[in-house]
């Protein structure tokens, strides 16, 4: 075979195999925004394909338009700050099923004292919490020194975070608290996302129902145009005999002063031949306004919260306060809870910690804090139980324990025995 023949062959031999190099963080991070992975400035636009309807006249969209009304804003602000507000506590579960609380690891300390220097661990937690059920995704950094022990958990800019695909590995590209730039790892970063199809891509529930959003933030630029009187409030009709066109202007603008003026009492002084007619507020917009009040309802739907938590007290009343809190606690805050809970996981324990059974429970015992007559009955029935010793429940209620209050009470139908117990 000639020389010219076997380079031929060899250059089709190679041109058969196609072999990718390896994608690191500096080439994922080149890559251009698109759809399937959009960037924050695109997302921002209004959500990718979620953000838009089809109805070209409803506005797009996107977080930062969505909680300019006011019920996505508390529904967001009630959820964030019921899981920031309560306790963050790590356990690890025993072979025996048992639950431990653990205190000496990092993470019980900067999820609820302090999480970065001189920034509160309340104040990091609603920021996730609202970026999580606003956007859909949260972002904090949480690095660790040489040993592999947490160092902090930084806040970074929600909107300014850019997620980096190479392979099955993430990156993320972000300003730290310090305003310098960094690209991490995953195992560096806490992402909280919600509804992820892929499972790293989070949509927010305002993405999915887009088009019930959209109609709710034009009912309300609608009714807030009708009730700031933006609209047309009158017409005016002026004579056809002025001097010139600057007489007809300027008598129109006497007539449309005369009807802003609060001073005149609603008394323009009109000339010979000109005339105003009112245009009072239709009732098609008195029932705009009206329907606001089903947006509400239709956007605490979408985040699960009882509208009597966002204040519309005509769906519950002070009787059955107590039983409007549970159905809030299982119905709504656990769907939110767990996922936060299972996504801090991720981020703040390692895998080796994970195995060995840590994990975070939020401790919703504050927000169902029973009366001092309910709690002091509930601990009386424990410690006859017996379930709990007097001293025991004398901890649990603040006071110092009392000599001979370590032994269990025996059952009310059952006696101790001096003699025979130790």
């Amino acid at each position: 075979m000639s020389r010219w023949l076997r380079f031929g062959a060899s250059r089709m031999a190679s041109a058969s195999v196609r072999t990718e190099p390896p994608v690191t963080a500096p080439q994922a991070a080149a890559e251009a925004s698109g759809t399937a992975a959009p960037k924050p400035w695109l997302q921002e636009v209004g959500w990718s394909s979620g953000g838009a309807s089809r109805i070209r006249t409803l506005p797009r969209v996107s977080a930062d338009v969505a909680q300019r009304h006011a019920t996505v804003y508390a529904c967001c602000a009630v959820i964030a700050g019921d899981l920031a507000k309560v306790p963050l506590k790590l356990f690890q579960r025993t072979g025996d099923g048992r639950e431990v609380r653990v205190r000496d690891h990092a993470a019980p300390y900067l999820l609820n004292v302090e999480a970065a220097p001189g920034v509160a661990a309340s104040v990091v937690r609603f920021a996730l919490g609202y970026a999580f059920t606003l956007r859909g995704n949260a972002f904090a950094w949480a690095p660790r020194d040489g040993a592999g022990e947490l160092e902090l958990i930084d806040l970074v800019r929600q909107s300014g975070c850019s997620v980096l695909r190479a392979g099955r590995d993430r990156f993320y590209d972000f300003e730290d608290g310090a305003g310098l730039r960094r690209r991490a790892p995953a195992r560096a970063m806490i992402h909280l996302r919600y509804m992820a199809e892929d499972g790293w891509t989070g949509r927010s529930p305002l993405e999915v129902a887009a088009e019930s959003v959209g109609l709710a933030l034009a009912g309300q630029e609608s009714a807030a145009r009708a009730a700031s009187g933006v609209t047309a409030r009158a017409v005016i009709r002026l004579r056809d005999d002025y001097e010139d066109d600057e007489a007809r202007v300027r008598s129109a603008r006497r007539v449309a002063a005369a009807l802003r003026a609060p001073e005149v009492e609603g008394f323009p002084i009109l000339g010979e031949g000109e005339d105003v007619k009112t245009l009072d507020m239709k009732a098609a917009d008195q029932e705009l306004l009206g329907s606001r009040k089903f947006d509400r309802e239709q956007i605490a739907a979408i985040y699960r919260v009882p509208p009597a938590k966002l204040q519309m007290m005509e769906y519950g009343v002070k009787a059955n306060g107590e039983q409007q809190a549970i159905d809030y606690l299982t119905d709504c805050l656990l769907h939110w809870a767990k996922q936060v809970e299972d996504q801090l996981a991720l981020g703040v324990l390692t895998e080796a910690e994970r195995r060995a059974g840590l994990f975070f429970r939020h401790d919703f015992g504050a927000l169902l804090r029973p009366t001092t007559k309910e709690r002091y009955e509930a601990l009386a029935k424990a410690v006859g139980g017996p379930i709990l010793t007097p001293n025991e429940a004398r901890r649990i209620d603040g006071y110092d324990p009392i000599e001979g209050g370590d032994r269990l009470n025996p059952a009310p139908n059952m006696t101790r025995s001096e003699e025979t117990d130790p």
